[in-house]
This record gives C-alpha cells, sequence and structure tokens, in this order.
C-alpha cells in the first residue's frame, strides 16, 4: 500500500514537473478550410516544415518559406525571440513544427506561439502584410492593488520607447527589451518584436494596438503576454530575457548602490554630458529646421568651392581631352558626355562635362561631388576632382579601360570575354557595392539608375559602379524617400518608383535583379521576339525558371559554367524583382546567398510587369536602355515624360 502510494506520488512529481518546464504554447486554428491526410496541400506543409527544421542559417531568427503551386501553395514564416540564441531558436522551431499541427489538426492556416519562438502557415500569401487577428493574451501574476495608476503609467513609456527602437530595427530583426523602475522601486521588464518583413510604420502600429490591448486584458496585472501573427509584447516584474542579448540593455537605467566616490563622479560627470548632448541636439535640430533651398545659388557654389583640393581648372581639362574632341569621346548621358583624357603627370583620365542647357546639371553635379567624393570602394568608380568654373562644370574620374558591360555583354562577338566565373564575379561585385552604398559607406546612398551602361569593367573585369548624378543622400536612419521627380531608366525602375516615386533601397535591389537576368541571358531587358511570340526578359525567365529549363535562359556563349550555380543566381535574380517590396532581399541577403551555397533560397513570387501573353505585348512600352524619365509630377496623376533617344512620349500613369 505505501510503495502504491509512493509510486503514485513519484509520478504525480514528474507530471508537474514536466508541466513546469513545458513552456506555455499559445495557438490559434483560425478555421479557414481543411486539408485531408493524403492531399497535396498535406505534402507541401510537410517539405515547408522540414526545411524550417533542417535550416541552419537562421542566425538572425526570422525564416519564411513557400512552397507548391496554387491552389495547394504553403507560405510558413518563423520568427525566433530577439534575445535567443541560435540553438534555442532552432530547437523552439523544430518543437513547434510538431505541436502545431497536433493542435490544428488538418488545418489549412494555423498560428502557434511558443516561449522562444512563433510559427505560422497558411494557403495564402502572408509575407510583409500586418496582421494583427487573432489575437491570444495570457496574463497572471498577482493584481497590483497599490499605485496601479503610475505601475500603468511607467508600463506604457517602457514599452512605448522600445516600440520605436523595435520599429526602425531594419529587415533583419524587429526587437527591443530593457527594463525601469517602476513603483516602490520595483524594477519593470519587458520586450516587444515584429515580424522584421513589415515596413517601420506597420511593426509601430502593430504594437501600439498591443499596448491598448493591455488595458483590456491584463489590467492590474504584474505580468502579461499579448501576440499577433505580426508582432508581440512581453512585460514581468521578474527578468525573463537574456540581458546579454542586443537591444536588450538599452533602454537599462544606471545601477544604484555603487561607492560613494563612483556617486559623486556620476553627480559631477552627468550634467556636464547632459549640457554637451542637449548643446549637440539643439544645433542638430537647427540645422534641420533651416530651409537649405532657400539658400542663393551662388551659397552652393562656394560650398563645392570648399573642396579646393579636388578641383581642377578648366583650361587643364581642355588641353587633358585635346579641347573635347569627339576622337576622345567615350560616351554620353543623359546630362552630359564623357571624354578620355589624359593630365599632364601621365595620368589618364574620364571627364564628365555636364550638358549647358541641361536644366538638372546643377544638381546633379552638386550631389556627385559632395557624396561620390566621400565614397571608397573597389566596386565603386573613384571621383578624382571636378571643375566649377563659369557656366562650365565638370566631373573628373579615374579611367576604367574595358568601358561599361552594355558594350560587351550584349556583343556576340565581345560577350566570349566573359565567362560564367568572371560574370559571376562581376554579379557579387555589384551587390558589394550596392551593399557599400546602402548600408557601409558614411552616407546612405541610393543609386537609382543602376544599369549595365552605369558598371564600368577594369583591367581584370572588376566591375565598377559608375554615374551617382541620381543618387539620393540619406541620413544614417533612413532607407526610403518619395520624390515628384523621378529620374532613372525604364526597364530597371521597380513598380513602385516608376509608377509612384516611392523609392528606398529596394529600389536598386529590384535594378540589381534585372542586371542578374541580363548577366545570365544575354539579353536585353527589352521586348524581343521568341517565336511568334513577343517576350520580355522578366516574363521569359519566369516561365523557364517555373518549368526548370535553364539551357533556354543562359546566353549561348557560356558553354561551361556551374549549373547549380548560374540557376541559383537565376533565383536571386527573380527573388530581387518581385513586385511586393517586402519580399525583395536586401543587399546584405543577397551577398550571403552569393557567398553560402548553404543558406537556404526562398520561392521566388512572380515579377513585376509579367507579360502573360504575346496580346499583352501590344500595350506594353518596349523599354529602351538609353531612356529616362526627365520629369514627373505626383501631385497630377497625368503623364510621365520619357525621352527616347531625344523623341518625346507620354507613357500614362496607371488610374
Amino acid at each position: 500500500m505505501v510503495s502504491s502510494r509512493l509510486v503514485f506520488l513519484v509520478s504525480i512529481c514528474i507530471l508537474l514537473s514536466q508541466a513546469i518546464a513545458q513552456p506555455d504554447f499559445l495557438y490559434s486554428c483560425l478555421g479557414k478550410g481543411n486539408y485531408t491526410s493524403n492531399s497535396t496541400y498535406n505534402t507541401n506543409l510537410k517539405q515547408v516544415f522540414s526545411s524550417l527544421s533542417s535550416n541552419t542559417e537562421i542566425d538572425y531568427g526570422f525564416y519564411n518559406i513557400s512552397y507548391g503551386k496554387s491552389p495547394d501553395e504553403v507560405y510558413s514564416l518563423g520568427l525566433c525571440r530577439g534575445d535567443a540564441k541560435p540553438d534555442i531558436c532552432r530547437s523552439c522551431l523544430n518543437n513547434t513544427t510538431n505541436l502545431l499541427p497536433q493542435r490544428c489538426p488538418n488545418q489549412k492556416e494555423a498560428i502557434g506561439w511558443s516561449d522562444y519562438c512563433m510559427l505560422r502557415y497558411s494557403f495564402r500569401d502572408i509575407f510583409g502584410i500586418k496582421e494583427i487577428n487573432p489575437p491570444v493574451y495570457n496574463c497572471s501574476g498577482n493584481n497590483i492593488s497599490a499605485n496601479y495608476d503610475q505601475f500603468s503609467q511607467d508600463l506604457r513609456t517602457l514599452l512605448d520607447s522600445q516600440r520605436g527602437r523595435a520599429a526602425a530595427g531594419g529587415s533583419l530583426r524587429k526587437f527591443a527589451a530593457g527594463n525601469a523602475t517602476a513603483t516602490n522601486n520595483r524594477t519593470l521588464y519587458s520586450l516587444v518584436q515584429c515580424t522584421p518583413d513589415l515596413s517601420d510604420q506597420d511593426c509601430s502600429d502593430c504594437l501600439f494596438g498591443a499596448m491598448e490591448d493591455i488595458r483590456n486584458h491584463c489590467a492590474g496585472k504584474q505580468r502579461g503576454r499579448i501576440v499577433k501573427p505580426s508582432c508581440n509584447l512581453r512585460f514581468d516584474v521578474a527578468l525573463f530575457y537574456d540581458a546579454t542579448a542586443d537591444n536588450a540593455s538599452n533602454n537599462t537605467p544606471a545601477a544604484k548602490g555603487k561607492e560613494s566616490i563612483k556617486s559623486q563622479t556620476v553627480i559631477i560627470v552627468v550634467p556636464i554630458i547632459s549640457f554637451v548632448v542637449l548643446s549637440i541636439i539643439s544645433f542638430c535640430i537647427y540645422l534641420r529646421v533651416r530651409k537649405p533651398r532657400e539658400k542663393p545659388q551662388s551659397e552652393s557654389a562656394d560650398e563645392i568651392r570648399s573642396v579646393e583640393s579636388l578641383q581642377l581648372g578648366f583650361g587643364t581639362l581642355k588641353v587633358a581631352t585635346d579641347d573635347f574632341s569627339d576622337a576622345n569621346k567615350l560616351g554620353q548621358g543623359g546630362f552630359g558626355v564623357v571624354y578620355k583624357g589624359k593630365l599632364s603627370d601621365g595620368q589618364v583620365i574620364a571627364v564628365k562635362r555636364l550638358s549647358k542647357n541641361s536644366s538638372q546639371g546643377d544638381l546633379e553635379f552638386k550631389n556627385e561631388v559632395l557624396l561620390v567624393a566621400k565614397l571608397q570602394h573597389r566596386n565603386l568608380v573613384r571621383l578624382l576632382g571636378f571643375c566649377l568654373e563659369g557656366i562650365e562644370r565638370l566631373l573628373i574620374y579615374e579611367f576604367v579601360p574595358n568601358g561599361s558591360l552594355d558594350n560587351i555583354i550584349f556583343d556576340p562577338i565581345k560577350s566570349v570575354l566573359l565567362d560564367w566565373a568572371r560574370r559571376y564575379k562581376i554579379i557579387g561585385g555589384i551587390a558589394r557595392g550596392l551593399l557599400y552604398l546602402h548600408e557601409d559607406s558614411q552616407f546612405r546612398i541610393i543609386h537609382r539608375d543602376l544599369k549595365p551602361s552605369n558598371i564600368l569593367l577594369d583591367f581584370e573585369m572588376n566591375p565598377k559602379i559608375s554615374d551617382f548624378g541620381m543618387a539620393r543622400l540619406f541620413e544614417l536612419d533612413q532607407t526610403k524617400g518619395n520624390t515628384g521627380r523621378i529620374v532613372g531608366t525604364y526597364g530597371y525602375m521597380s513598380p513602385e518608383y516608376a509608377m509612384h516615386g516611392q523609392f528606398s533601397v529596394k529600389s536598386d535591389v529590384y535594378s540589381f535583379g534585372v542586371l542578374v537576368l541580363e548577366i545570365i541571358s544575354g539579353r536585353k531587358n527589352s521586348s524581343f521576339r521568341n517565336g511568334e511570340n513577343i517576350e520580355d526578359l522578366l516574363s521569359y525567365v519566369w516561365k523557364n525558371w517555373k518549368q526548370g529549363i535553364v539551357s533556354n535562359l543562359v546566353d549561348p556563349t557560356l558553354k561551361v559554367g556551374s549549373t547549380i550555380e548560374i540557376m541559383r543566381c537565376i533565383q536571386i535574380g527573380l527573388l530581387c524583382v518581385q513586385e511586393n517590396v517586402a519580399h525583395r532581399p536586401t543587399m546584405a541577403s543577397v551577398v550571403l546567398m552569393l557567398n553560402s551555397y548553404s543558406s537556404t533560397l526562398s520561392i521566388p513570387s512572380k515579377p513585376a510587369f509579367f507579360m502573360n501573353s504575346d496580346t499583352e505585348s501590344n500595350i506594353c512600352l518596349q523599354w529602351e536602355h538609353d531612356s529616362r524619365v526627365t520629369e514627373s509630377n505626383q501631385s497630377k496623376s497625368s503623364s510621365v515624360q520619357a525621352s527616347i533617344n531625344e523623341v518625346s512620349i507620354t507613357e500614362l500613369s496607371p488610374r
């Protein structure tokens, strides 16, 4: 009898310990439809879960994948808590892929939240879309009886600061955690997180709604957790996250109870630092409030003249280019002619002479001088100097001997100079150059006119990105903008930029994707005849890639090359030209994909400007490589003026 009771008590203890050790698993089955065990959807779902479980490249804790074809295509998204180590992240996702189908058997859409991760799958596209339903609430702990209003205010202040930090976290991670001292010297801990495929605004809005839910569902509780498909938050009076993780300690106040000498030092130093910081902030605000557009025209010239070490005389350049003779003409862009020149010391240079009748020449000149002079990277054309003399404005670049990529890649004879190894090196070099512009340079730059004619090749066929006349300067915390003046080249413009003037680093990613597909295929990104049908490059690549046909996509001059490597680059190119901005990878992700064969590539969706048949080609504009949009009025949804070979046409904007 005693032994039976002992066995019973031991069993109860084991069950209790398992229950305590098992983290809370919250889930919702959504009820959007069912699938059968022998269906294609179930097979695709298992494949998605298998990919998630076997993936080892989830250091940032975010992973999305789609598999199959409509109507049985499965979309899945996994997100680990921002402070979770990679091994904990993988373990959590593995466990959740087992738990969720058990809790929601045969459901075509479901979502589950474990302590360290979230897993979601659906029959519909869920990437980059803010979704706040269904919300799940888990609130516990003793009620806050004393100073409840102050506790709520302290919590809201803490969460609000974290909301802003998380929303600005970028495309790899939108997470923030920290603590603050609440009532009765009690420390309050919290964290917030969004899926990083959300925009900054969508993340902020989602977390704001979750904060409002605290008042309705967790009022008076010491701890709470509110989870939604696109964001989640958690708070507690006990530490529950890894305080050593990035951002975890950003909001941590200074520790108390230090030695008296340290306290006195803090008392003296803090006011001084505060005064300096406030002074700097005030000065920055003053600079921001000033209206730079109201500066007189002569002030812009004075600003440029301050870069004295870069300035050359017009006479010097006139001699160097043999009076700008046609024999030295290298090419002509949208704002002037480029000449080859030779300085008195023997140095060979490229001189860009802006057109005097260009209404945008002054602005482009100012952009290039102030921006390009600060850029130093092996895959960027180096600015050597400039000339500002009367109405003459010129830029002096390093001379790149093999000319532009378009003169080689699209030439049936010269293209044999670029075997697959060189083309792959060119793709990688362009990617690294763009990554430098977007993330690693002193200023964040969006090129906005990336195309083969703006890729120059040196003696060893290393690529160098040129022509930053279109580039838009960003402060370090900016990644996007909106312009009423669209500049660039049709065929390489992302849809959101060409139609609405909205641009971001993802606009350059789109142009890069087009460039990659051109380098692989040797075809220009314009309509061409394929048998009896009219095709455009993106549609042609998409159709053949979906059918698994590589031979049709690869330049016939490429007789030797890694088929797997080529297919991988085609898939990367298609990922970059997806219509949904949020689905396109960042250049950091692209560089990782090119350098690491172990990283799993997502399945791309149909590219923008997809041409379904030859009948649609009748209403498609055949975009030429030298076409530039020169003017656009976004306030009037009327038309976009374009100049194609000096012949004016008007492209009506879609309603």
